[in-house]
Parts: structure tokens; C-alpha cells; sequence
């Protein structure tokens, strides 16, 4: 009988999600995309090869396995064909055979990004997003607003340069008044489109009569996240979120599955707290000054963001944060990454809850301006001096360090059943493991 696992981001992303999904995809038949555009990024490393995927799921790097991208997903076709699939093919894997990309796709184009950045431009440096200016936001808008352009729309020509022209008559607009910047080419663009549209085709298919078939026949569905469930558009850090829903429940409405198909969440977390760009941090600390536990983190945990090349934001393990996550997700395990990373440290911090307005919670709260509000309680655990980098058993590991992942796993109320210590396949310890 089919098991499925969806795999999602339980802080504000860069949790690992990519390794965790790529050292899963061994249990399964298809790997699946559900949400989100290229602003994700996702590391892999196998064989001490780096690979760096935005659109295409990590499972890619398994020979035999199929991966979809979901009608959930917002697409720029000139990135996937020209930045990834042309990318992974020169380093010699098979890539057109086994992805398949749902016509319910919507589309971003390149008046999406103009949108995207002048958007940003104009906004105060403090109430500015931190957003990739790649277009995820505006396609989204789109798409909520009934007139986005989507895979389907390009084998159609006539349909599509209509369509294409009302979109273009409306966003120059927005662009050339209201932020003074130049309008975007219509030629350029419907050119572009077409080009692709001949590209793209044979890797068009129906998604979820693909899926329905690999579970039928007993095959099991890998489900990716991108992002993280505090950027998640209705139960983030709002406004401070990106343009989709990250949470598991968005597996089902942007892949065209059904929620009785979904069999285990796995939350990839890690051992302490980043996020990149704007937007409240409870227990963020400091990440320049040499010595510290935040400069550590953000050095040793090369902390920079695949798809920005920002520096992370760096901080204590957030508890009340996690329980959020757990709760909007339905967890049923964790992974814990990067627990190497705070190797040496004499002593660690956990954020168990927040001082709010003259009260004490222990639930991160809805909206940007209450988490704001919060100033992080912080409980103090000895930390460990061994490495932890590589090692496979739990009862390897330093007595300290089981400590503190049982402090975890007791204050969030979920159970740890894997904690990866380091960036290859094999840097893994399993407790429980999610297809079985």
C-alpha cells in the first residue's frame, strides 16, 4: 500500500529541506512540487557534488524517479529550461524524461519582475520585504485576480497575445505612473513566450492524473515544500511572508490530489533559527560581532541565502514558534538540521516562550506587529565540545547534545525521527523513518 510524506519548512525557510527530500527519495516513485516559484533554493550535495535547484524538485538527482511541478507553482519557463534543466543535463543527469510540469502552472513574465522591483524600490528600507525581485508576488496577484496567463494559454497563440496585451495595457500602467519606471516590450515578451512554449511542451502533462495513478499502483508520492510555514502567506509573519501557502494542507490544492492521499508530515527544523530579509526575529542575535554564538552560527553554518546571497539572520531555537508551525501543519516527526553547527558552544539558549504587551505566551502570534511585541523568554543548556559532524547513531552523539534535542522534542511536543549532521546523504541518524 502507498505511503506518502510531505516534507515542509518549519521556521522562516532554509531549514535543509533539499537534502532531506533527496536522501527520502530513495523510498519513492514521485517527487512533487506544490507551492512557490524560483525564489526557492534548495542545496543538494551527493558525492560531494553541489547541485542547486529553484523549480525542479530534489528527487531529480535520483535516476528513475519522476518529479512534477504542480499547478500550485508559479512559473518563469526561460529560468527552468535555461538556468536548471540545461544546467543539471550538462552535469550529465536526465532530466526531460522525468519531469512533468501541470498546464495549471501560472506563469510568471518578465513584467512580473518589473512589478517585483519596483514595488520594492519605492517601499521605505523598513518596510521593504526582502523579496528576490524575481516576480513570485506579482504572478500570484495575478492568478488571485483572474488574469494570469498559464501553461495551457501558450499553445494557443492568438489566446495568449489577447490575453498578453489586457495584462501588458494594465501593468505598464502601474509601472510607467505610479513608479515612474519604464513599461515592459510586448513583442519582447510574447517572443519570449513563444520561443519557450515550443521548449516546454513535451514536458506538459497532467499532474494529477499522474499522481492518482502512481498511488493507485502502490507507489509512494514524495511531496516538497518550499519556503518555510512562518513565511506562509495566511499564517506567517504577515506582511513580512512570501506569496503562497508553505503549510501541508497546499499539497493537496497545488498538486490535484485529494487530502486523503497525505499520510505523514515531516517538518525539517533546525538545531537554531535564521531568516532572511525583513520582518520580525524574536530571538535573533548577533551576527558580526566575531566570538559570539550568532556569529558562529551564520560562519559555520555558511549561512548565506541560495537564491539572494544575503546573510542570514541568526538566533536561538524559537519553542513558541515551532509549536505554531506544528499545529497549522499537523506534524507527525521532525529533522533536526544543522546540529554541527553548534558544535563548541559552552552553552546553548532556547527561546521557550515571549513577554508580550505584560504577559507570558508560548505561541508565536499572527501578524508582524504582535510578534514584534514579543521579547524571547530564553532557558540556558550546556552545550557540547565534541563533533557531531557525520555521525549516523544517536547514541553517538555527545551526552549534551541528546540532552538538548530531548529538551526540544519535550517543550514542542513532537517526536524527532531524523537529525542530519552534515550535507551528504550519509550524515544522517534516522530514529523513525517516514515511508515505514
Amino acid at each position: 500500500m502507498a505511503k506518502n510524506v510531505i516534507v515542509v519548512g518549519t521556521q522562516w525557510g532554509d531549514e535543509g529541506k533539499g537534502k532531506i527530500v533527496d536522501w527520502l527519495t530513495d523510498h519513492a516513485r514521485g517527487v512533487v512540487r506544490f507551492q512557490g516559484g524560483h525564489n526557492a533554493g534548495h542545496t543538494l550535495v551527493v558525492g560531494g557534488v553541489e547541485y542547486r535547484l529553484n523549480l525542479v524538485p530534489a528527487g531529480i538527482v535520483h535516476p528513475g524517479v519522476d518529479c512534477f511541478i504542480g499547478n500550485g507553482v508559479v512559473l518563469d519557463i526561460h529560468h527552468l529550461l535555461f538556468n536548471e534543466i540545461e544546467t543539471l543535463e550538462a552535469g550529465g543527469i536526465e532530466v526531460r524524461s522525468r519531469l512533468k510540469i501541470s498546464p495549471g502552472c501560472a506563469l510568471i513574465l518578465g513584467y512580473h519582475a518589473a512589478l517585483d522591483r519596483a514595488r520594492e524600490t519605492a517601499k521605505s528600507r523598513d518596510a521593504r520585504i526582502g523579496t528576490t525581485g524575481k516576480g513570485i508576488g506579482p504572478a500570484y496577484e495575478d492568478k488571485v485576480a483572474r488574469r494570469a496567463l498559464r501553461v495551457y494559454d501558450l499553445f494557443h497563440p492568438a489566446r495568449f497575445a489577447e490575453k498578453l496585451k489586457e495584462n501588458l495595457d494594465y501593468h505598464n500602467f502601474v509601472l510607467s505612473k505610479y513608479f515612474a519606471a519604464d513599461p515592459v516590450d510586448y513583442q519582447e515578451i510574447l517572443e519570449q513566450a513563444m520561443s519557450d512554449a515550443e521548449r516546454i511542451k513535451p514536458l506538459v502533462a497532467d499532474v494529477s492524473a499522474a499522481l492518482h495513478a502512481i498511488n493507485e499502483a502502490g507507489g509512494n508520492l514524495l511531496f516538497e515544500g518550499a519556503q518555510g510555514s512562518l513565511l506562509d502567506i495566511d499564517h506567517g509573519t504577515y506582511p513580512f511572508v512570501t506569496s503562497s501557502n508553505c503549510v501541508a494542507g497546499q499539497a493537496a490544492a497545488g498538486s490535484g490530489i485529494g487530502a486523503n492521499m497525505l499520510h505523514y508530515v515531516l517538518g525539517i527544523t533546525k538545531a537554531y533559527c535564521t531568516r532572511v530579509g525583513g520582518g520580525p526575529f524574536p530571538s535573533e542575535l548577533d551576527i558580526e560581532t566575531k566570538g559570539t554564538p550568532g556569529h558562529q552560527m551564520s560562519d559555520k553554518g555558511k549561512e548565506i541565502g541560495v537564491v539572494t546571497k544575503r546573510k542570514r539572520r541568526c538566533g536561538w531555537f524559537d519553542v513558541p514558534a515551532l509549536k505554531r508551525s506544528a499545529r497549522i501543519n499537523g506534524l507527525s516527526g521532525l529533522c533536526i538540521t544543522k546540529l554541527d553547527v553548534l558544535d563548541g558552544l559552552p552553552e546553548l539558549k532556547i527561546c521557550t516562550g515571549y513577554r508580550r504587551h505584560g504577559q507570558t505566551v508560548d505561541l508565536l502570534p499572527m501578524g508582524a506587529e504582535e510578534v514584534g511585541a514579543c521579547e524571547p523568554i530564553l532557558e540556558s543548556v550546556p552545550g557540547w565540545q565534541a563533533s557531531t559532524v557525520g555521525l549516523t547513531s544517536f547514541e553517538a552523539l555527545p551526552e549534551a547534545a541528546r540532552a538538548y534535542l530531548a529538551k526540544i522534542e519535550t517543550l514542542c511536543g513532537i517526536p524527532i525521527d531524523i537529525v542530519s549532521t552534515g550535507p551528504e546523504r550519509s550524515e544522517t541518524i534516522l530514529r523513525r523513518h517516514p515511508f515505514q
